[in-house]
């Protein structure tokens, strides 16, 4: 089985290494370049290198959202450069979303773009960032502020990478597959509202890659009906941004942020778009049974907020959202305001 996008594919297991390995065979690519973080280098790279039949430069940067960064790209571009990489070359992206972000970014952008293939290995990158064509980097810790739309040559995932994952990190990325059901269908929300142990996820992940892919067939550069997919993450990613800045040891993974923006929008979502307050609570309590509860102080909600005003989906000095009408059905560009941004967190902490 593959899933079609936009303007790539997805494979699958043992369909996408025979596919990866007769597609090098059969190009012209001059130089082939592995990228990995520090954590894929050691838990996923011996599997990569079991699956695949060609020789290839390996680079390795820090792991964590705290080196998604500009400094981080400078090392790549060094790397490739030092290392003969021309407009020929090839870029495998190895890892999570830090590596598929940033790796798909300096691909893009080197010598005006080369060629660019991801293998996510955590269930996050392998629901969200593995459809859409979003590459990026943090800027000044704002998350994703440089990037560029620019899909990989093809996609292959492997449940395999699932068991490198502590259970912290395949809970972070269970929270986007929520997400999908949450703004797109109802359905398949309740199917999977009960956590889903990893052995039994294979089959939701396609469904998650089918939801996404469908949203961003129809607005692929984020236009309008794409924006969908914020759900969660305006509030989310300014939470995310905060703890990473306040304790970058301890900072919160992106699906915990985002399980905490997804409860705090469902209570705006009740204020501005109608939403049921007993779906509320309902989405609330599925977190809750996932998620440990986090305290945030007023001090904290209002760094929070204003870090919320930098968030590129704002327009007009406006806070705009992604809002629930009902379960399964969502709409975009909402605006918000202050005062029921702060009594979301009240929401939250009651």
């Amino acid at each position: 089985m593959n899933i079609k996008t936009l303007n790539s594919v997805i494979y699958f297991g043992e369909e996408g290494w025979s596919f990866l390995n007769k597609s090098i065979l059969k190009s012209n690519y001059t130089k082939l370049f592995v990228l990995v973080d520090s954590n894929t280098n050691n838990h996923c790279l011996p599997y990569f290198k079991s699956n695949v039949d060609f020789d290839f430069n390996l680079i390795v940067i820090k792991e964590g959202e705290k080196n998604k960064n500009i400094d981080t790209c400078n090392e790549i571009w060094k790397f490739l450069t030092n290392n003969g990489a021309d407009r020929k070359s090839l870029m495998i992206n190895l890892g999570g979303g830090v590596v598929t972000d940033i790796g798909g970014f300096t691909a893009s952008v080197f010598k005006r773009g080369i060629d660019f293939i991801n293998i996510p290995t955590s269930l996050l990158c392998m629901v969200d960032a593995s459809v859409g064509g979003k590459t990026g980097i943090d800027f000044n810790l704002i998350k994703n502020q440089l990037g560029v739309f620019k899909e990989p040559v093809f996609t292959i995932l492997d449940a395999f990478f699932l068991k490198t994952l502590n259970e912290r990190e395949y809970k972070s990325g269970y929270s986007e597959m929520l997400k999908h059901g949450l703004i797109a269908e109802e359905k398949y929300f309740f199917k999977i509202s009960s956590f889903i142990k990893r052995e039994h996820v294979s089959h939701h992940i396609k469904k998650s890659l089918e939801i996404k892919s469908k949203i961003v067939k129809k607005d692929m550069n984020e236009f309008g009906f794409r924006k969908i997919l914020n759900f969660g993450h305006t509030l989310g990613h300014a939470i995310e941004t905060y703890f990473l800045l306040k304790d970058p040891k301890n900072a919160l993974l992106h699906g915990e942020a985002i399980s905490i923006g997804m409860v705090l929008e469902s209570f705006l979502s009740t204020k501005y778009c109608g939403f049921n307050e007993t779906d509320a609570l309902l989405i609330k309590k599925t977190f809750s049974n996932i998620f440990p509860k986090i305290e945030f102080d007023k001090k904290s909600i209002n760094e929070i907020l204003n870090i919320v005003k930098h968030d590129k989906k704002n327009l007009d000095n406006n806070l705009n959202f992604v809002l629930l009408t009902k379960i399964g059905n969502s709409i975009w560009d909402v605006n918000v305001s202050e005062k029921s941004v702060l009594k979301s967190f009240e929401y939250y902490d009651s």
